[in-house]
């Protein structure tokens, strides 16, 4: 009955391919605010191959095919931040830095906690008085387009600089602070703001900004509320919220090691 349908290892090979390939873009669009865009995309696709391929309609599928032709092009400009993250994370080189840090653990996780505990220790404290803060650490993905908007310094990682920075008649506090290699690069920056739906109508600026900068970059985003002085991080495009000093500190620990 199928003896017309020949699949050889080749053609399931390039059918697995492409399944991941589209899970990944669904994935990666799903949390910048473009998943209804994408599934819309897709329904043009199936609907151009039916037309086209399958029933083989002369006139509407010269006309998808006409709008295909140009697809290419709309999809590179209306996805270009999304394209870029893609291609930055495939270049960024991550699993060869985690081999490293695997074979000088010891030294890693010494120089780890010597920046991690003065950003849970200002954390908590800045939780404690209801100050605002938002701190971006940054991974394997650049944030100096980001720094270029604030005022840039390098400094040590500390609790009382930290404080001082977010204090509320200081004229960084409003923005974000990025952190990056270890050290304070900047302050006052500004983030990509998300667009999310789903985030909480509870959650203020600060934690939409969280979320654009942890969409369009590896980065992990520190808030602290300054209406309820609870904790959060953004990673990823989600957020682990109402977090303790130690759950702080284990969420950072764990994504530096990453």
């Amino acid at each position: 009955m199928l003896a017309w349908l020949q699949i050889s290892i080749k053609d399931i090979i390039d059918i697995l391919m492409l399944a991941t390939c589209l899970y990944y873009a669904y994935v990666t669009l799903r949390y910048s605010g473009s998943r209804s865009l994408f599934s819309g995309i897709i329904a043009f696709v199936v609907l151009w191959l039916l037309i086209s391929q399958v029933l083989q309609m002369r006139l509407m599928g010269a006309l998808l095919d006409k709008f295909a032709n140009i697809g290419v092009l709309l999809l590179v400009i209306i996805f270009q931040e999304e394209i870029r993250k893609i291609l930055v994370t495939i270049g960024s080189a991550q699993r060869w830095r985690r081999l490293r840090r695997l074979l000088r653990v010891g030294q890693e996780e010494q120089s780890e906690a010597e920046y991690i505990a003065p950003i849970v220790l200002a954390c908590m404290n800045m939780a404690r008085k209801k100050t605002g803060a938002l701190i971006a650490v940054q991974g394997s993905m650049d944030l100096s387009s980001y720094q270029h908007a604030g005022e840039r310094f390098t400094a040590s990682v500390n609790a009382r600089l930290i404080e001082n920075i977010f204090f509320k008649n200081s004229p960084l506090h409003d923005g974000a602070m990025v952190i990056s290699k270890k050290r304070i690069k900047a302050a006052g920056c500004i983030l990509p703001v998300s667009h999310n739906q789903d985030i909480p109508r509870s959650l203020g600026l600060r934690h939409r900004a969280a979320m654009g900068i942890s969409q369009s970059s590896d980065a992990m985003a520190v808030i602290v509320s300054e209406e309820t002085g609870n904790i959060s991080v953004a990673i990823g495009g989600k957020f682990r919220l109402r977090l303790s000093a130690e759950e702080l500190e284990s969420t950072l620990t764990e994504e530096a090691f990453r």
